[in-house]
This record gives structure tokens, C-alpha cells and sequence, in this order.
């Protein structure tokens, strides 16, 4: 609380402290909705200002960690509104088909997974991750993203068809190392 102050204060040794000590949790959240570690860091940075711009409007009788969250999650949404155009590509490579038995999911860390769901196009991994990780109906989601309702669920249904054949890859290559 004393650093939360000496933001609401305007004092800079305040707002350094508070940054690096929330940087990691922070990153962790602009991370999965980036193409990259420097894209994540950039909106990082833009939600750090503007949670340093509007402190003054914390209520400090809730949980600061989500008041912050909520903040970092809206400045992804915000970048990702604001660069959508340059967002339609082509996406991932159709990956391999063939169905391998091998638990790959189980093998893999939580980065690993994550380093997944980034190689998705910006659009499905706004969706994927607003939907899967962090709870939100498809409703918000259309109206955070500007799509229709229905544009969200098949961009999830197609991250998740994506992921699948990524997984599939990944699972074909383990398996091979080991014949």
C-alpha cells in the first residue's frame, strides 16, 4: 500500500518499485496476447502509464493485482485494435495431418504451450486467449474486438483447430526422435 501511494503521489522511486516488482506478472499476461517479447513489452509499457495516469482512480479496498490485470488485458485489446488491419494474413503452415500416439500436451512446459498459442495470427490469439484464459464470453469479446459474436467463436474454433495441427507437428518430430 505504500508504494501504491507514493504513485498516487506522483513520486518516480514509487513507480519504479511498483513496476518491477509487478513486471513478470504483468508480462506474463501482455505475453499471450503478442506476437513477440517486444511487442509484449510495448504494451506492458503503455499499461504501466496508464495505470500511473489513472492510480488516482484505484479503490484500495480491492485486490490491486487484478485492478492491474485489467488494465494490462485492455491495453492488449487496445494494441490489438489499433494494429488489426496489418493482422489478416496468411496464417499458420497447415501443420501435419496424420494423427501420431504420443501424449505431447503432457510433455510440454507451460512455455512450450505458450510459444504455441503466439504462433497463431494476432486475431485468433486475442480470441484464444480472452476465451480460454481468461474467461470471457464471446459477447465481450465482440464488443472488446469489434467483431460479431459469431466471428468470435470460429476464430476460437480455428485457433484451437490450429493448435491442434501444431501440436500434431510437435508430436510427429518427438516421435520421430525416438525411432
Amino acid at each position: 500500500m505504500v508504494l501504491i501511494k507514493g504513485c498516487q503521489e506522483g513520486d518516480r522511486q514509487s513507480q519504479r518499485l511498483l513496476y518491477k516488482h509487478y513486471f513478470a506478472y504483468c508480462m506474463s499476461i501482455c505475453v499471450r496476447y503478442s506476437q513477440s517479447e517486444e511487442e509484449a513489452k510495448e504494451i506492458l509499457n503503455d499499461a504501466f502509464i496508464k495505470a500511473f495516469n489513472k492510480i488516482g482512480q484505484y479503490d484500495t479496498s480491492k485486490p490491486f493485482k487484478a485492478w492491474i490485470r485489467r488494465i494490462m488485458i485492455n491495453t492488449a485489446i487496445d494494441h490489438f485494435r489499433s494494429n488489426k488491419k496489418h493482422y489478416y494474413h496468411s496464417d499458420i503452415d497447415d501443420g501435419y495431418d496424420e494423427a501420431v500416439e504420443a501424449n505431447v500436451v503432457g510433455d510440454l512446459s507451460y512455455e512450450e504451450i505458450l510459444l504455441l498459442v503466439q504462433r497463431l495470427s494476432p486475431v485468433y490469439q486475442a480470441v484464444f486467449s480472452l476465451y480460454v484464459i481468461d474467461g470471457y464470453s464471446h459477447e465481450n469479446i465482440s464488443k472488446k474486438l469489434g467483431i460479431s459474436v459469431g466471428t468470435s467463436k470460429s476464430n476460437l474454433s480455428k485457433a484451437r483447430a490450429n493448435l491442434k495441427k501444431m501440436l500434431m507437428k510437435t508430436s510427429k518430430e518427438v516421435y520421430e526422435q525416438y525411432i
